[in-house]
């Protein structure tokens, strides 16, 4: 297996897995939902070994948390395919005369980031392969080893229950420059049926301009509300561990919390009581220069524990933090705590009356974030309804620690994934957990039925007695 990642190239990759494909295609229901229990059984039963792996390889988050995630997120997508139809006919509807046939898009071309080499392609593998596909998975370089690993152990799993291990590709986009690694994602994304790409919004565009079909992900930055309802110290407790898992390296976490007034100070009493440390304002300059040394995010920060944050800014008071904590009042590229951080630290804001909170989430997300999610820690149906209505999420989560809720929990009915479209706002095809449902195409047979032909009065009755004909 090395030897065929070290040397393959992507038009070999993919014909190789085009090839397969065109057997799978034609397996049935069983066959493919074993091929997908094999392949979850080996990244679930290996989450350890390829936690340890992503650490060494990345240096990015911590390896009981990467446990959790490989494990959390393959079972939970295991519990959404398993007994879900995607093969032959999904559904059909007498009345309409209509019968709905699933058929493979083909070969699906995964793009996967550095932050979780192996969750994400676990996940990545088991949805595609649930809708009879190949995929060839292409990794930021600095997550290769970690994903070849999964690949490896993917193909033989696959083997082992009669499925061709050809199905599952994998080419490196490592290379001697910037341009050559992206005219190497290109080459992939122009070969294959259908591009996936769970990784940042330069390859999101790359895919949506590659003349393939697409689905992409949205920057997260995700805003959360905690009002005057609110169960303060259920909250902080979601928040912190939310904020903290794996060091943040997930979209989902937390960035801003926009806190009602009179409930502020005791949210940063529960806060800090929970390992959360409140920068003085001398102290957030400090570390705002550390963070973003030349206007860009350093590389430094990203998946790192807030007290090694805290060093690199010279923060000695804040050295045993879990969290660190940055009160905020400016929204923008001139306040960069604004925007998504991609570590434990957290930005704060305060408002005055509801719509002002409904306001700043705004703002923060048209910032940074559109598309993507927000939340809200409240009891208020009436609070929580005004939110829903007007942000431009996908997702808006009540009372739940986002990072753990947002790609599907068991707690919630959000389908598990480690792929969040934001939509037309987040410059996404979709809004969508992206699940299996997007690796199938439909045929719709349709039958005769008795004609039924409405009146005019049927259809414009009311607009006629309101405005006459």
């Amino acid at each position: 297996m090395a030897s065929v990642i070290d040397t393959q190239s992507v038009t070999e990759s993919v014909t190789r897995a085009r090839a397969a494909q065109q057997v799978f295609g034609r397996f049935t229901q069983s066959q493919v939902d074993d091929a997908v229990a094999a392949v979850a059984w080996a990244g679930y039963s290996h989450a350890e070994a390829l936690a340890r792996l992503a650490i060494e390889e990345t240096g990015i988050g911590n390896y009981e948390d990467k446990v959790t995630k490989n494990r959390r997120k393959t079972l939970g997508t295991m519990r959404d395919l398993k007994g879900a139809i995607s093969v032959g006919v999904l559904r059909s509807d007498p009345s309409r005369g209509i019968t709905e046939i699933a058929k493979p898009v083909g070969v699906v071309g995964a793009l996967t980031p550095v932050t979780n080499p192996g969750a994400t392609v676990i996940n990545n593998i088991m949805i595609v392969l649930k809708g009879g596909n190949g995929i060839v998975v292409a990794p930021h370089p600095n997550g290769e080893r970690t994903c070849a690993r999964v690949v490896e152990l993917a193909r033989a799993a696959l083997g082992r229950v009669g499925a061709l291990e050809d199905l599952v590709q994998y080419v490196s986009l490592s290379a001697s420059s910037k341009e050559e690694s992206k005219q190497r994602a290109l080459d992939l994304m122009r070969q294959v049926d259908l591009v996936l790409v769970t990784a940042g919004p330069g390859n999101v565009k790359m895919a949506y301009s590659s003349g393939t079909p697409a689905l992409g992900v949205g920057v997260g930055n995700a805003p959360v509300i905690i009002d005057a309802s609110a169960d303060v110290e259920d909250a902080a407790d979601k928040i912190v561990r939310s904020k903290t898992f794996d060091y943040a390296t997930s979209c989902s976490s937390e960035n801003a919390l926009v806190v009602e007034a009179g409930i502020y100070d005791a949210v940063m009493r529960a806060l800090q009581a929970r390992g959360g440390y409140r920068l003085t304002a001398d102290e957030k300059r400090r570390l705002q220069a550390a963070m973003w040394p030349n206007g860009l995010l350093s590389r430094e920060v990203p998946g790192q524990p807030a007290s090694k944050i805290a060093r690199l800014a010279g923060l000695d008071n804040a050295s045993a933090a879990r969290l660190l904590i940055v009160e905020e009042e400016g929204i923008g590229k001139a306040f960069p705590f604004s925007g998504e951080k991609i570590s434990p630290v957290l930005t704060v804001y305060r408002y005055a009356d509801f719509d002002e909170a409904v306001d700043k989430v705004e703002r923060i997300l048209a910032y940074q974030g559109k598309g993507h999610s927000c939340g809200i820690h409240s009891c208020d149906d009436e609070h929580i309804s005004r939110l829903a209505a007007v942000a431009k999420v996908g997702r808006v989560l009540v009372n739940q620690a986002h990072c753990i809720g947002n790609g599907g929990d068991f707690a919630n009915g959000l389908d598990f994934t480690l792929s969040l479209a934001a939509g037309t706002w987040g410059g996404n095809s979709t809004s969508d957990n992206i699940t299996y449902r997007h690796f199938i195409n439909i045929t719709r047979v349709s039958r005769v039925i008795p004609a039924v032909v409405p009146t005019e009065d049927e259809l414009w009755g009311d607009y006629f007695a309101r405005y006459g004909r």
